[in-house]
């Protein structure tokens, strides 16, 4: 097995990383493979004996051509600068160009210490690997931009947290591990030529579009870029009810993918204070703030930039500011066109009077959201069965409504009233948009998500070494826009919300 590895950042940037070497493990075994992302990263490993794969990826024997390093990085984590993190627990093995042409990271998570891992023992336990695995393939399976697991193999010995557990390797994809706190690593220490040489290298590798405009007017356009990929990314996010849980700055990356599946979890009844992150003890990083996040992060990479963009601070600071100020308009664009998806407005009614369509289809959705708030309704069903009546379905809807508890009468007026003022939105369309709308509605409000309770349930059996759960959901992730009435009992099992009783306590972890 060959990976045609091009180790660009170990070779152009010496000084942003440290050469280091994975730990050996004793007793490696492979627990998942996946073998459509091998396939699209131009991996042949068919012949390959599971033995074999377990010694590669656990990194008990690397493959030629790799160059192990731990990235150096700063981060502001809960609002307080850290200086220095780094890669505590991952080591990059190498990037290769995938079969689209894309340069991908490879890298290790739980591989052992490195010189950043700060007293910890940079190993990592299978139940937040394997957490990476299910979030991960949901997210692309929605469309969602994310770093993937290729590859998990159980280590073969306990690892200790609050008790001792069995301990595993994830190897990650991910288009690259830049994040805005590499930035703020060299910004601290007041190395404008290390953020210029890593400004540089990022943008011939994201935005090689920008690579032949004058420097400063490059840096600029590339914090732009960077604004804009955000803003795009958590729409996205928002429009499926995803919780990061750990927004810190070393957990953005510039690339625009989502990175980092510690403390995550997708939301079930709408609430936008819904923090599930067991450090998260204020809700920095709830739902509804995460936008706000994402501007205030992007905020200290603009700082990070300062010097890059022009002569004088002042002027640097007043084109930085700008770009930054854009941020709430670009969110605002991304989410509403995903919630316009969702809502099965495929276009303008008027396009003469776009801007009053946005108005309109902005306080339908908002709406809509209060209303699920009002009534504790679950998210994702909710949109799901909206599609439904779109096509003339209405009593999913209405049977998700009257069974929360309250007034019955007065919830099904809110929603007579509300779906009354879509259904006029929408008005009269002739049934080639209606199949428009219809199929739209379909991939924007899928079915099944990772459900909590499932999750905690593939997990927990995973760590007694039965892998059925695991693989039933995560076959199950990988479809998840159908319609319920054609769906396999099998998948619309994984879409049974959670108990109250569970969600009540539940709380994720990092798993550091």
């Amino acid at each position: 097995m060959r990976f045609a590895f091009d180790n660009t950042y170990a070779r152009e940037l010496p000084g942003f990383h440290m050469a280091w070497q994975p730990a050996t493990v004793p007793a490696p075994r492979l627990l998942f493979l996946n073998h459509g992302l091998a396939a699209a990263l131009g991996l042949d490993l068919a012949d390959c004996r599971s033995a074999e794969l377990a010694e590669l990826f656990s990194g008990n024997r690397l493959p030629a051509g790799a160059e192990p390093i731990a990235q150096v990085y700063a981060g502001h984590q809960f609002g307080h600068f850290s200086p220095q993190l780094g890669d505590g627990r991952a080591l990059l093995i190498g990037e290769l160009i995938d079969c689209s042409g894309v340069r991908r990271d490879i890298a290790f998570k739980g591989s052992g210490r490195t010189p950043y891992s700060r007293g910890g023992d940079g190993k990592a336990a299978i139940g937040p690997m394997l957490r990476e695995v299910l979030i991960g393939e949901a997210m692309h399976a929605l469309g969602i931009p994310t770093s993937r697991a290729l590859a998990v193999v159980a280590s073969g010995e306990l690892i200790q947290r609050e008790r001792a557990l069995p301990g595993a390797v994830l190897t990650r994809v991910a288009a690259s591990h830049i994040r805005i706190g590499s930035f703020e690593y060299f910004a601290a220490r007041g190395d404008t030529e290390g953020v210029r040489r890593l400004a540089e290298y990022a943008i011939a590798r994201h935005d090689p579009q920008l690579c032949g405009l004058p420097a400063a007017k490059r840096h600029l356009e590339f914090l732009r870029a960077v604004c804009e990929r955000q803003a795009a990314l958590i729409a996205r996010w928002m429009c499926v009810g995803f919780i990061h849980g750990v927004m810190n700055t070393d957990n953005m990356s510039i690339a625009g993918e989502t990175i980092d599946y510690g403390p995550c979890a997708f939301m079930e009844t709408y609430d936008p204070d819904l923090a599930f992150s067991s450090i998260d003890q204020h809700g920095r990083y709830a739902y509804g703030r995460q936008p706000a996040i994402a501007q205030w992060n992007l905020a200290r990479f603009a700082e990070a930039l300062l010097p890059l963009l022009a002569d004088e601070e002042r002027q640097a600071h007043t084109l930085a500011t700008a770009v930054i100020a854009e941020f709430p308009t670009r969110y605002h664009a991304h989410w509403l066109a995903g919630m316009r998806a969702k809502l099965g407005l495929t276009a303008d009614t008027r396009p003469q009077d776009a801007d009053a369509d946005a108005d309109t289809d902005r306080a339908l959705a908002e709406d809509w959201l209060q209303l699920l708030h009002a009534c504790r309704i679950d998210f994702t069903l909710a949109w799901h069965h909206l599609a439904d009546a779109l096509e003339g379905r209405d009593e999913p809807l209405q049977h998700l409504f009257a069974t929360q508890a309250g007034d019955g009468m007065e919830k099904m007026a809110s929603l007579a009233a509300w779906l009354q003022r879509w259904r006029l939105r929408r008005g009269n369309e002739n049934s080639e948009n209606r199949a428009a709308a219809r199929a739209t509605m379909r991939r924007a409000n899928p079915l099944v998500i990772p459900r909590n309770q499932h999750v905690e349930t593939a997990l927990t059996a995973a760590e007694r070494d039965d892998l059925i759960p695991f693989r039933q959901l995560l076959s199950a992730l990988e479809t998840p826009c159908v319609d319920s009435l054609d769906a396999d009992p099998a998948l619309t099992h994984f879409a049974t919300p959670s108990s109250a009783g569970f969600m009540a306590r539940y709380r994720t972890y990092c798993g550091t």
